[in-house]
């Protein structure tokens, strides 16, 4: 009780006190803000790449045909829920006189894309629908259609970051031109040397793609693989493609599906492509986060780099709590004196002090948490009054890939966060716990 009574005197008479908890808890709602931020870019970047191409990636090192066949075989083994084959390209798009954007072109199967990744959400005019993404071009049912990425056909506005729908919606049912160039596989087998044929795809646009991603929506063209690959090698018998994309069935580890995949592709790549070992063994399999692994190591390094400087900044705390206890203890000295002629031993003396500042951390620690998670879950309605206010667009998705700030709370580093903040509040208050533990009441008390 004791020990209490003088915790809240102490509160109330030095509100200097309050200044030690306002330090603790801004600190803390920094370093929370500043992990959450971070952590949840990665996360974001990392679940970015499992929308887009699925949960794992097998990519042959040539193209190879009868993916039908595959795609079979995978979905009948218990690792693999759907897969779905893509034929990748480079070209030019000529939206208009004086209008060229080099893009990537994807070959896809919608319908068995939208089943693998998120690629339905994405789809501004499809997205809403019942049924399965579709070529199908509103209006002209015998157009050649085609998706193309929101930023190949528009650019979002300098001062809100957004894109105009209402004229991006505007451009489905227009018809583009594509230019592109392919080699056909026998001459992809000889290497060097091999010669690569011009080809012009005339398609209408039968939906804008927006994934919030910028480097994807404004890079990329999709057309059907048949269409593509009858444009591209109408001399090839059956169906082509270089990639197969995965979804993976249930809580099923990475290691384990990829094992069972590798295991399929082996006899698969050997019976009936008729490849050799090396072309089976240089056959690319990694899940959509291997994939970004060296890109996520290096923010994560920067993450820690970011953290330990805000770290030692912070530790500017422990001193400040450091000089008003001190101050406390130096002004306190008479009641410290009465205290331990009243039997109380030096332990306790300094355990009141060192309680005290156990409580200060406790107390500011859960404010900067609070503080700390309000401010990552509205940084986007942060970052737009910053805009409104000064006219100054923090976060553009040009330069930061995503639409909007990741303002989801990382647990975890809060926790660990708040731990040390407590004891680096303890550890603030040792120095003036051991100060009031070595006060010698009659040197105190004797001209009282």
């Amino acid at each position: 009780m004791l020990k209490l009574f003088l915790w809240l005197r102490y509160l109330r008479k030095k509100r200097i006190v309050f200044l030690s908890i306002a330090a603790v808890g801004l600190a803390v709602a920094l370093l929370v803000v500043v992990a959450s931020l971070f952590t949840g870019f990665i996360d974001a970047f990392e679940q970015s790449a499992v929308e887009t191409i699925g949960d794992v990636v097998l990519t042959a090192p040539i193209k190879f045909a009868k993916y039908g066949l595959f795609i079979e075989r995978l979905e009948q083994t218990s690792a693999v829920e759907a897969a779905t084959a893509t034929l990748s390209a480079q070209g030019l798009l000529h939206l208009g006189k004086g209008d060229v954007r080099a893009v990537s072109i994807w070959g896809i199967e919608a319908g068995r894309r939208a089943r693998v990744t998120g690629f339905k959400q994405s789809l501004i005019r499809q997205s809403k629908s019942s049924g399965e993404p579709s070529f199908e071009v509103p209006g002209f049912p015998d157009r050649v259609g085609g998706f193309v990425g929101i930023g190949v056909v528009a650019e979002p506005d300098e001062k809100t970051d957004e894109y105009d729908f209402a004229a991006v919606e505007k451009m489905i049912g227009r018809q583009v031109v594509l230019t592109t160039g392919a080699v056909s596989r026998a001459q992809e087998h000889k290497g060097t040397g091999a010669e690569v044929r011009r080809k012009i795809i005339k398609f209408a646009i039968a939906d804008i793609v927006f994934t919030g991603v910028y480097e994807l929506d404004k890079s990329f063209v999709y057309l059907g693989i048949e269409e593509m690959q009858k444009k591209l090698y109408p001399d090839e018998e059956g169906q082509i493609a270089d990639q197969i994309q995965i979804k993976l069935a249930g809580d099923v580890e990475a290691d384990v599906a990829k094992a069972q995949i590798r295991g399929v592709w082996r006899v698969f790549a050997a019976e009936q492509l008729g490849w050799g070992s090396y072309l089976i063994r240089e056959t690319s399999i990694k899940t959509a986060k291997e994939m970004q692994s060296q890109y996520v190591a290096e923010l994560r390094k920067q993450m820690r780099i970011l953290l330990f400087i805000f770290g030692v900044v912070d530790c500017s705390v422990v001193l400040l709590i450091i000089c008003i206890f001190y101050m406390i203890v130096r002004l306190k000295q008479r009641d410290i004196a009465i205290i331990k002629s009243c039997g109380a031993a030096s332990g306790s003396v300094c355990c009141i002090f060192v309680a005290f500042g156990f409580c200060v951390g406790i107390v500011g620690s859960i404010f900067g948490a609070l503080l700390g998670y309000v401010v990552t879950k509205n940084i986007n309605t942060i970052e737009e009054c910053i805009r409104i206010i000064f006219g100054l667009k923090l976060w553009k998705s040009s330069v930061y890939m995503f639409s909007k700030i990741p303002s989801e709370v990382n647990w975890a580093w809060a926790l660990a966060i708040v731990l040390i903040a407590i004891a680096a509040a303890v550890v603030g208050t040792l120095i003036p716990a051991i100060v009031a533990a070595r006060t010698k009441p009659v040197e105190i008390l004797r001209y009282e």
